[in-house]
């Protein structure tokens, strides 16, 4: 049995861009194959929110800044732009990783709470790209703001850089109180 939303749900959909799927320059194993899932569990939402890693060509967590990471998701390049085969219209968007000097793992911020409020979501769905980072992130925070949070596992995939890391990504969500499902049965 597929999953189904319920009306006071809202899905945020989690950096779904060019550089975290195969041909990247940060590539998630597997990542497109959230985008197939995506597009058939978005148009099941009445509210949907998708979040956007959005760099500035030094930020602080590129390596040639003395961060971990190649360079990705630069603001205006190609690696920037959602994957090319996803279908979904946002009702709000993220941007995040603008300020240079912080992550910005997280899509959770007080702007988005404050929407999805006046929307009356009561319960968050989070999928996408990279389960045991951004989506980890903004499901933590989401959380701990209070909502339900529900994350759906075979519409999201972990980059793991050290082997185990999705695997210790669920624990930490479980551990939180974050439940998991799957978007199709």
């Amino acid at each position: 049995m597929a999953f189904a939303p319920e009306h006071d749900d809202a899905l945020i959909v989690v950096d779904v861009q060019r550089d975290f799927c195969p041909g990247g320059s940060l590539a998630v194993p597997d990542g497109d194959q959230v985008v197939p899932v995506v597009n058939r569990l978005a148009p099941r939402f009445a509210t949907v929110v998708t979040t956007h890693d959005s760099h500035p060509p030094d930020h602080s967590s590129f390596v040639e800044q003395g961060g971990p990471w190649p360079p990705h998701c630069v603001e205006g390049t190609p690696g920037w732009e959602p994957h090319p085969d996803l279908r979904v219209e946002p009702d709000y968007q993220v941007f995040k990783g603008r300020d240079r000097e912080l992550d910005g793992y997280t899509g959770w911020n007080p702007e988005l709470a404050d929407f999805l409020g006046k929307q009356g979501v009561k319960r968050v769905v989070v999928v996408g790209l990279a389960l045991d980072y951004c989506v980890q992130a903004t499901a933590l925070d989401a959380s701990a703001a209070g909502h339900e949070v529900l994350v759906l596992t075979d519409a999201t995939r972990a980059v793991n850089v050290q082997p185990g890391d999705g695997d210790r990504a669920l624990d930490a969500l479980r551990a939180a109180g974050v439940r998991e499902d799957r978007a199709e049965g």
